[in-house]
């Protein structure tokens, strides 16, 4: 029986099978055993409770990949809708690994650090939102001046102009692009050029901040399902702001950071020659992702308590050190499965290179499993800073709400 048993098995699983059997094995062991599996497990349990903290991303990520397929990847006629694109795999352009490692490791990098900053990218909805502050929507105006004031006081006038400023700017970015060039006659292609580049600077403050309190807001209804809190929508965006207002500085911190280090160069890149600027933007791109990752704990450690910058930093510094071993466990099952998702987004690009309609159906699934994706770890991060702080990271029993 055991000699027939063996020829049978080997005939039935392919050789080019084990690999991924060998991969998914470790994959579930590593899952089952890690130290923060509690963590993880709940904050699958608050998506459930709470869908739209993964919808929010998603709707997000959809609304950017339609803007960018609209303007880069227009129609050109009905071939590119053809089913046939999805046959014959082997003539596929297959990339080799070497040629996507790279790029990977610096989008692995950027997910993880967005979990402790802002996961998501808010244009072209950004725009949306800054019309909706403007007109005090649900009152979020007047909650981000009152807000602003208590916190900072005169100066608060100072980063409310700053933000409206944005904001505008944010209004004005889509008719730079789309509406104006041809209607500018007293401006050179050059000057509409920069002009537009400025445009773009200022407004992507807006755009950080947004999705900077879109996380606030998700942070704080993850927090309502640890306690077990009802609450109104209207109230919660509220309280979201309000707790966003504690942010702030350490915002100012993050902007300043990403401006000397990305968009000051690209912005100066328009004005005059800055020679290998794109291969600046690289490394730039990874110090930010590396400051933010060794900084994690200040955003959510201002949101969930009322304290000054010099304290979060204080409470990081301690969250650290009491519990390297597990955040440390945390930062690996983030960074391995936005590689996972990184490696596999590049392969299927790069070998459906000229094919729209696969390109289209891959992107439109892989936008909905990122974003569920975000979601769980985004609320599996919150559930672990709970669980450090009161003392419970191997408390076995369920949370029930």
């Amino acid at each position: 029986m055991g000699s027939l048993g063996i020829p049978i098995l080997q005939s039935t699983i392919n050789s080019s099978l084990l690999p991924l059997l060998g991969i998914l094995a470790g994959y579930l062991v590593i899952m089952r055993t890690n130290p923060v599996r509690v963590a993880l497990r709940d904050g699958f349990r608050c998506i459930m409770r709470f869908k739209r903290i993964w919808l929010l991303f998603a709707v997000l990520a959809l609304a950017y990949s339609a803007f960018q397929f609209v303007v880069f990847s227009p129609l050109q006629s009905s071939v590119d809708l053809r089913l046939e694109q999805f046959a014959f795999w082997e003539s596929w352009h297959w990339p080799g690994f070497s040629q996507i490692w790279r790029e990977s490791l610096l989008h692995t990098a950027e997910s993880v650090a967005g979990i402790f900053d802002a996961a998501a990218t808010t244009y072209p909805l950004s725009v949306l939102a800054a019309l909706l502050l403007i007109l005090n929507w649900r009152g979020l105006h007047r909650s981000l001046v009152s807000a602003l004031r208590r916190q900072f006081g005169p100066a608060g006038w100072l980063i409310y102009f700053g933000v409206l400023l944005s904001a505008l700017a944010s209004l004005l970015k889509p008719l730079i692009y789309w509406q104006l060039p041809g209607r500018l006659d007293f401006l050179s292609p050059a000057h509409l050029l920069q002009t537009s580049a400025a445009v773009d600077t200022v407004a992507f403050i807006f755009e950080y901040l947004c999705a900077v309190y879109l996380q606030v807001y998700l942070i704080a209804v993850c927090l309502a399902w640890i306690k077990g809190l009802h609450f109104r929508e209207s109230e919660l965006l509220r309280f979201a702001m309000r707790r966003f207002s504690f942010v702030v500085k350490w915002l100012g911190l993050v902007v300043l950071a990403s401006t000397l280090l990305l968009r000051l160069p690209l912005l100066l890149a328009y004005f005059r020659n800055v020679p290998g600027v794109l291969d600046y933007l690289q490394a730039g791109r990874g110090v930010m992702a590396a400051l933010l990752i060794c900084f994690a704990s200040m955003q959510i450690s201002l949101v969930l308590h009322n304290e000054s910058l010099r304290a979060a930093l204080r409470g990081h510094w301690q969250f650290v050190r009491r519990n390297t071993f597990r955040f440390a466990w945390f930062l690996f099952i983030c960074a391995l499965h936005y590689w996972l998702f990184a490696l596999v987004d590049s392969v299927i690009r790069a070998a459906a290179t000229e094919r729209l309609l696969a390109l289209l159906a891959w992107n439109l699934g892989y936008v909905l499993a990122r974003a569920c994706l975000t979601g769980w770890l985004l609320a599996s991060w919150v559930c672990l800073f709970r669980q450090c702080e009161i003392g419970l990271v191997n408390h076995e029993s369920w949370i029930r709400y």
